[in-house]
């Protein structure tokens, strides 16, 4: 019993020991971390100074330029060539720094510096995002499956294949990694997306009243459902929302134009540029061809039921 004792001893003077030293390291370590945290500030304040002289700087040379000879509008050219890679050196700077948060991060998280500091966890952070993109993809196929071959909607002609198309187009823009071809075409996608949710918008409020007072006429299935298009029984007071519609449509074919013109770019380099080009057209032909042919359909229908009169 006495050795065990003394066993016990000795094995607690080893951890009193090692704790010493566990306490060492971590004051070693607070004060290494008060030191970053100051050159952090530093740092994003001296860039923060060295920006708003170059913008001064690149303001006055710009004035200056119109008066400027030959030989001085080239020294002001090669200054201006210089702030600019400048910029790009504080921007790499700045990714290793704490910043501000987006409007969505604010509004979630309020003002807490998610910042990634090393590049370590910059990878992980960009290989688990690129996982849940790939399980977003399979998520909503399957859910396509679901409503075409499980739910059996009575969606009928090109907007069963709408689906897929479109589910195929979700899945390849969220494999587009950031780059300047990406850069490029966000703000006209992000346009284009709002449009897109304001006329699915007026589409669903009106189509959910057409349904309603069909299926107490009698005249429609219960399964009918509102979709992102035009069929023959949405007709009637649907006169102001076709112009939306084939908007739209035209903004699609816009799209694929425009991502075309990237993918002959010389920086394009990503393989969803000419990809999403060829379904943004495959899109724009299904929507358009198909609510024209609904539209002469009906137009024709009309004209015979007034001859018939």
């Amino acid at each position: 019993m006495l050795l065990q004792l003394e066993r016990y001893q000795r094995e607690w003077r080893e951890l009193e020991e090692e704790f010493q030293q566990l306490q060492e390291t971590h004051k070693v370590y607070r004060q290494k971390l008060e030191e970053l945290n100051n050159l952090q500030t530093a740092c994003s304040s001296s860039i923060h100074k060295q920006k708003r002289r170059l913008k001064d700087l690149k303001y006055s040379l710009q004035r200056c330029k119109h008066m400027s000879s030959p030989e001085e509008s080239d020294l002001i050219q090669q200054i201006n060539t210089q702030i600019k890679d400048r910029q790009n050196v504080f921007f790499d700077m700045e990714a290793y720094l704490p910043k501000r948060n987006g409007l969505y991060l604010n509004l979630v998280l309020g003002n807490v510096n998610v910042t990634l500091l090393s590049n370590q966890a910059k990878f992980a952070y960009k290989d688990e995002y690129e996982k849940f993109k790939l399980y977003l993809t399979i998520i909503l196929l399957l859910g396509a499956v679901a409503c075409r071959f499980i739910l059996h909607y009575r969606i009928k002609g090109w907007w069963v294949s709408h689906h897929y198309v479109s589910t195929f187009l979700s899945g390849v823009m969220l494999t587009w990694p950031d780059g300047l071809m990406y850069q490029m075409f966000r703000n006209q996608f992000l346009a284009f997306s709002i449009f897109q949710s304001c006329v699915q918008f007026l589409q669903y409020y009106y189509q959910s009243g057409c349904l309603y007072r069909l299926r107490a006429l009698g005249k429609r299935n219960h399964l009918d459902l509102t979709v992102e298009g035009f069929q023959s029984w949405m007709w009637r007071g649907l006169t102001f929302l076709l112009p939306f519609l084939f908007f739209g449509h035209f903004w699609q074919l816009y799209n694929a134009i425009t991502l075309f013109e990237l993918s002959r770019h010389t920086e394009c380099k990503e393989w969803q540029v000419f990809v999403l080009a060829l379904t943004f057209l495959l899109l724009f032909l299904g929507n358009f061809l198909t609510t024209l042919k609904v539209v002469h359909t009906k137009l024709q229908k009309n004209k015979d039921e007034m001859k018939k009169l």
